[in-house]
């Protein structure tokens, strides 16, 4: 829809699934990059016909917040900027959430164990009963050492490792293994965690 995208089509058909089935009222997506996947998540919520879509970003340019803006589904979509893990921010993320029927969150910012992991704890709180918490990049655990060059993250501290960690202190997630499965290639292996209490 006129906007780069970083993600694989497998991943986005995946997203596609869950938004169409859960119909949520507020998506909570972190980092924006250049918008395409909030137009993406946002185009779908216009087709069930209700809904919004929240984007966090620590350093919103101002070409991709203009083109954002102008875009047709720029009616369903607020921006934050800020760190997706600044109380502030959350804070006003969680005003967005409040008395909202269905909350689905997507995590990707900045993909250190640390700041994921922070951001999983952070977050969690906001998605609903049955909806999820899609952590992507979980990949990276699996990938060759600086196989990106200049990154803080790698194997051993990413997305993966924090989401481990934090299952290991929360029994109100779990990952949907269905999905895994049936997801033979993804940046979020193990990413797609369901919330089930």
């Amino acid at each position: 829809m006129g906007r780069p995208i970083i993600q694989y089509p497998q991943d986005m058909i995946a997203m596609q699934e869950l938004i169409w089935n859960l119909q949520p009222d507020l998506i909570i997506e972190t980092g924006i990059a250049h918008g395409g996947s909030l137009i993406y998540y946002a185009s779908i919520m216009e087709l069930i016909g209700k809904g919004e879509v929240l984007g966090i970003d620590i350093d919103i340019r101002a070409h991709n917040r203009a083109e954002i803006e102008k875009h047709p589904m720029a009616k369903r979509i607020k921006m934050i900027q800020g760190s997706a893990i600044d109380p502030e921010i959350v804070a006003q993320a969680g005003e967005y959430a409040k008395g909202k029927q269905t909350v689905l969150v997507a995590l990707d910012s900045n993909h250190t164990h640390e700041h994921v992991l922070h951001e999983l704890n952070m977050y969690a709180p906001f998605v609903t009963k049955g909806s999820y918490m899609v952590c992507f990049d979980t990949i990276v655990e699996f990938l060759p050492d600086n196989y990106v060059a200049n990154r803080p993250w790698g194997p051993g501290d990413n997305p993966l490792t924090a989401v481990h960690e934090f299952l290991k202190g929360n029994d109100q997630f779990e990952i949907d293994k269905q999905i895994d499965n049936k997801l033979l290639i993804s940046v979020a292996p193990q990413g797609y965690l369901k919330r089930v209490k």
